[in-house]
């Protein structure tokens, strides 16, 4: 990518943050510590649900997300079903490159020159991985993302394993 090219890409991506309405951060009271908690159990009969949401805006673009599930749904369904896109994040590497797209490194050549990273073939390897799992799409010419739909439950995945 020339060096006008790249100030194009980030001219356009300055503009699109610019365009979106400034929340300032907002402190919690501390009897809504559990908000989201309260407004879950309002709504989810016993024995309950899982709840993820988030609103984002990173480099790469913005998304927002809500997902909820059932108790009874997620411990009745097969979770081996989930094994292609749970082993996708499961080498450094590919978090490494994950994390490189979701702040704005999209091409493959770019993320190629990050350091250590390897050979491109083993680049193309992990990204293909990733493409496999779900976490990835590939665009065209070299050019990777993290769909707007799998940002959050990465960022999810990511902040759950935080806590390990």
């Amino acid at each position: 990518m020339s060096h006008d090219e790249r100030m194009s890409a980030l001219e356009r991506r300055i503009a699109a943050l610019e365009q979106r309405p400034a929340r300032a951060p907002q402190a919690v009271p501390e009897e809504d510590v559990f908000w989201a908690l309260e407004g879950l159990r309002e709504r989810a009969p016993a024995p309950g649900a899982v709840l993820f949401t988030g609103s984002v805006v990173t480099p790469a673009g913005a998304a927002e997300w809500q997902q909820g599930h059932g108790v009874d749904d997620l411990l009745d369904e097969e979770w081996g079903e989930r094994a292609a896109a749970l082993a996708a994040l499961a080498h450094p590497l590919r978090l490494r490159l994950l994390q490189a797209i979701v702040g704005g490194t999209a091409t493959a050549a770019e993320l190629g020159a990050l350091e250590g990273v390897g050979t491109s073939g083993q680049v193309y390897h992990h990204l293909g991985q990733l493409v496999a799992g779900g976490w990835l799409v590939a665009q065209g010419r070299g050019r990777y993302a993290v769909p707007a739909g799998r940002l959050v439950p990465l960022l999810v995945t990511i902040a759950a394993a935080r806590g390990i």
